[in-house]
């Protein structure tokens, strides 16, 4: 693909993962490629190019007599990823835990308290801004890129899940906090690997099994 239309590709896939993200986008709206190649300036080509991306991480899907259209929510695809992360994401925070700097530590604490903070006027959107930002300053130090580019596809998956998580499952995010308090007591003890890992685990688990109990549709990944 020359660099100009990977450039645009690149582009229109920005826009588009950040509208579906952002819940801007919700399930089954119609993605038109001359719209969005309109609003962009560009032919059709880079958008199609970048919406065959959003299709591969399960955030478009393609309806027959329809089109390409805003995936709706896969509860099997669900349950998947976060069995899947509670695994991964656990083993690279584990990973990354004896290369994380004071400054990393500091800063994990700090987007915490954020969090914490959040609470008391409670904006679902900003708390999952803060939360990504959290789990990314534990794990993003991860040695192994393989087992990365895994987390990252995971939490990808569920972006496009998060527009209602928190009025679905109200009580978790305040439990979530807690469990983050606890991870990075860990972390900061240069707790073994194991106990790490297994703190990490459990915190994705409970998420799962919040959302099991509740019996509706899939939460955010908090």
């Amino acid at each position: 693909m020359p660099a100009a239309t990977a450039s645009k590709s690149q582009r229109a896939y920005e826009l588009l993962h950040r509208r579906i993200s952002a819940g801007e986008l919700v399930p089954g709206y119609r993605l038109v490629l001359g719209t969005i190649a309109a609003e962009l300036g560009c032919s059709t080509v880079p958008v199609r190019e970048a919406i065959r991306r959003l299709e591969a991480e399960g955030l478009v899907a393609f309806e027959p007599n329809v089109g390409a259209t805003v995936a709706g929510v896969d509860t099997e695809l669900y349950l998947h990823t976060m069995q899947t992360l509670s695994v991964i994401e656990g083993a690279a925070t584990a990973l990354a835990a004896p290369l994380l700097t004071a400054e990393d530590l500091a800063r994990a604490r700090a987007l915490n308290g954020d969090l914490r903070a959040s609470l008391a006027d409670f904006d679902p959107r900003r708390f999952t801004e803060l939360n990504d930002r959290f789990h990314a300053a534990v794990y993003e130090r991860c040695p192994n890129p393989h087992i990365l580019d895994l987390v990252h596809r995971g939490w990808t998956r569920l972006n496009a899940l998060r527009a209602s998580s928190f009025s679905h499952i109200p009580g978790r995010a305040l439990q979530s906090v807690a469990e983050h308090d606890a991870l990075l007591d860990l972390l900061e003890a240069r707790a073994p690997a194991a106990e790490i890992e297994r703190a990490a685990r459990a915190h994705r688990t409970n998420t799962l099994n919040a959302y099991l109990a509740a019996g509706g549709h899939p939460p955010s990944a908090i």
